[in-house]
């Protein structure tokens, strides 16, 4: 055997443990995979590193990233992202999927989602077989929304039988345009380009009706209204393959953030009124929403200092998304397991991976949290490549104190 070899076996065989004093809780590591876990004997050859009574949590899995930010996901505990197609490039050819794939190695996991149509134009589809067969997981609209109802029946299609859930961003573009806010009064006190919030509604919808149709799986990448609330919670009641993600934006802040013409609240979908804010709580609580998920896109000045209308839209959201879905933990509108559902289980479900849980058998991907260390949210600060976040001054609670990738402690 080859020193080469050697080593892999040595990989594949050695011991790790997490191992949490105050409880008595241990997770066990044989190479990249979860052994056991729960109050378990440690074999005396085992590496063990000390919880220090921190929180051993699932790594988490940010479903739909519009860039691999280091620094960002590891300070966010993000083990593993998926990356949206909307890239320099669109995602919507094999090597491409296969370059994006390796772009996180060795330290970040990194699951491409293909492009529904060539260059995200919404015309002609792409090949997801073959980009299936190069690593892509699940297939995409990419920031918009596909407005022609023969290509999107097309796309739902053609990913059923590959067992490939599709991604959309759901906007009626025909009423959207180029707006950069919801209609209502902030919208019209500042006179910015505005589109009604049933812009949502109309676009989940006819999405549905096509659902029905083909049988495909949909996921809704952000819902943030009552009405498209109400539809997906109707669809999965009529038992739809359908889900729905959020970030902690849209769960925290309403339209009155944008007042001050403040372009880090320049989003996409653009904030809500505060009566959709309540109903994105609701939906929260009674399990309408799966996802919990960064939308981590990071924006430099070029893109932010500019006028509300011509700034582009996103956050930087990585570094944050644990420590907020923790603050909806302190303010009871989940529990602790079902933030972890949210934030590791469901995105992996969806994508077809076997992880987001700590058990035996399932990949070594683990965080260690500390929920109650204090901190507070700088833009200066952010580890991310930009700090665009609409939370700039927040205070929060909840730290990563060290990622674990396949069984390997990730500095």
């Amino acid at each position: 055997m080859n020193n080469a070899s050697t080593r892999e076996g040595k990989m594949a065989n050695s011991l790790r443990a997490v191992v949490n004093g105050a409880d008595g809780q241990a997770v066990l590591m044989r190479g990249d995979t979860i052994e056991a876990v729960g109050a378990i004997d440690i074999p005396a050859d085992t590496a063990v590193i000390d919880a220090k009574g921190a929180l051993i949590a699932p790594g988490i899995v940010d479903l739909g990233v519009f860039a691999i930010d280091k620094p960002a996901f590891r300070a966010g505990g993000i083990v593993r992202a998926a990356l949206m197609p909307d890239q320099s490039r669109p995602l919507d050819d094999p090597g491409l999927i296969q370059r994006a794939a390796d772009s996180g190695k060795p330290d970040l996991w990194v699951h491409p989602i293909a492009a529904a149509t060539r260059g995200l134009a919404g015309l002609d589809l792409a090949e997801f077989a073959t980009m299936r067969d190069s690593g892509a997981l699940a297939v995409a609209t990419g920031r918009d929304w596909i407005a022609d109802s023969g290509v999107m029946h097309r796309v739902l299609a053609y990913a059923a039988p590959l067992g490939l859930t599709v991604i959309v961003h759901a906007e009626d573009r025909g009423l959207t345009g180029n707006a950069v806010a919801t209609a209502g009064e902030t919208a019209t006190r500042l006179g910015l380009a505005s589109a009604p919030a049933v812009a949502e509604a109309m676009a989940i919808a006819r999405d549905l009706a096509l659902v029905e149709q083909t049988g495909a799986a949909i996921h809704f990448r952000q819902v943030t209204t009552a009405a498209g609330f109400a539809l997906v919670r109707a669809a999965k009641a009529r038992g739809l393959p359908v889900t729905c993600g959020i970030t902690p934006a849209h769960l925290y802040l309403s339209d009155n953030a944008v007042s001050d013409f403040r372009t880090f609240a320049r989003l996409s979908p653009p904030l809500r009124a505060e009566s959709d804010r309540q109903a994105a709580l609701a939906a929260l609580a009674d399990g309408t929403i799966d996802i919990l998920c960064s939308g981590h896109d990071p924006r430099g000045p070029e893109d932010k200092r500019l006028p509300f209308a011509d700034a582009a839209p996103g956050m930087a959201g990585a570094e944050t998304l644990l420590a907020l879905g923790l603050g909806l933990v302190r303010d009871d509108h989940i529990s602790l397991p079902r933030l972890f559902e949210m934030l590791a289980a469901n995105p992996a479900r969806i994508l077809g991976l076997e992880t987001g849980i700590i058990a035996a058998g399932a990949p070594a991907d683990l965080i260690l949290v500390e929920p109650d260390t204090p901190w507070r949210i700088d833009t200066a600060r952010m580890a991310a490549r930009a700090g665009n976040t609409p939370f700039d001054g927040m205070p929060v609670q909840g730290r990563v104190a060290l990622m674990i990738k396949g069984g390997q402690p990730i500095g």
